[in-house]
């Protein structure tokens, strides 16, 4: 059983994430303590649970001391049967933090997997889901991998509601990349969504004058959707030949919309100056598909600790030995 210790680094719940899918994909039992052990409420909390809770019953597996509150649990995996699943994370708990748990194991799955799943798409301290579908679900298809997004009803903090239907196919033979020049910029988008309940004072659209200010957009997209609570995002997205860049902002009960647009350019703008074909919170997320493909390289546009704690855990399931150059932020990946 391979033991993880859930404070290592930045100690959150991508730890958590990371070693459940691979636990899943490779068939190794795994047993992690101090579980967000740095966190002011330390343990594993809903959205954790609801993710390793779907992993066991998309691998029949074995689950101890899997609870909210827990600070240590084990996960007994077997294979991957794949199918249908709906997942119900509460309230506003991030559908996408489910998802980053349940991708992998999916690749490996004995035929395709459809994932229902109800919860936050725009909550803080996750990606968005237009972030999932234009980004992450871009890359992955850069390794063969395929990907189908339909974002059926949005949900924002504090009461959620939000639905996601994601198809994934079986993909037994990832594609490595090598991702260092990004070519020339060929575009630049905004997208700018607003909860119906704010359509009066026409946030969404205020969002993408704010990040007008900064950049200047080929194509705006405004939408106004039914939701359970008053809620907006936006997602600014940079096209290259080889790549592409993305940063999201959501709306704050007394933050103004401009500037919530002008925050979202400002963070693109801070990701195309780094050069990098990866931006800084697509870094940490391809590496599981770079060590199960191989041989990859990329260039982001930062080196953070999610980075260092993803290649720690990745590195204790897998034969592969990552290396970082640090002056140029390389990240390269070689099998052992």
């Amino acid at each position: 059983m391979i033991l993880i210790d859930g404070s290592y680094l930045e100690g959150g719940g991508q730890i958590i994430r990371t070693s459940i899918a691979l636990s899943a994909i490779t068939g190794k039992p795994v047993k992690i303590e101090n579980i967000r052990a740095k966190r002011r409420v330390p343990g594993l909390r809903a959205q954790h649970l609801k993710g390793i809770e779907a992993t066991a019953e998309l691998c029949d597996a074995e689950l101890k001391n899997a609870k909210i509150g827990s600070t240590s649990i084990e996960f007994i995996p077997k294979k991957v049967k794949g199918g249908s699943l709906s997942i119900n994370v509460g309230t506003a708990g991030s559908i996408c933090l489910v998802l980053q748990t349940l991708v992998l194991p999916s690749l490996h799955a004995e035929k395709e997997v459809v994932l229902e799943i109800i919860g936050g798409t725009d909550v803080k301290w996750s990606p968005t889901m237009n972030y999932f579908k234009h980004i992450f679900s871009y890359f992955l298809s850069k390794m063969g991998i395929e990907i189908f997004v339909e974002t059926l009803k949005y949900g924002f903090y504090p009461k959620g509601g939000g639905k996601v239907k994601v198809t994934i196919k079986t993909c037994k033979e990832i594609k490595p990349i090598n991702l260092i020049e990004r070519g020339e910029m060929e575009k630049m988008d905004v997208r700018s969504i607003a909860s119906e309940l704010l359509r009066k004072r026409k946030v969404a659209e205020r969002q993408t004058e704010g990040s007008k200010k900064i950049l200047k957009f080929e194509n705006e997209i405004i939408s106004y959707v039914p939701s359970l609570s008053p809620g907006s995002s936006i997602n600014a997205h940079a096209h290259f030949e080889n790549c592409k860049l993305g940063a999201s902002e959501l709306g704050e009960r007394g933050k103004l919309a401009e500037k919530v647009g002008e925050e979202a350019a400002k963070s693109l703008v801070k990701q195309i100056d780094s050069n990098a074909c990866l931006d800084e919170w697509m870094a940490d997320q391809i590496l599981p598909y770079m060590a199960l493909a191989g041989n990859s390289k990329v260039s982001v546009a930062e080196v953070t600790n999610h980075v260092r704690t993803n290649i720690w855990v990745i590195e204790k399931f897998l034969p592969v030995k990552f290396e970082i150059d640090e002056t140029n932020k390389i990240i390269s990946c070689q099998k052992i």
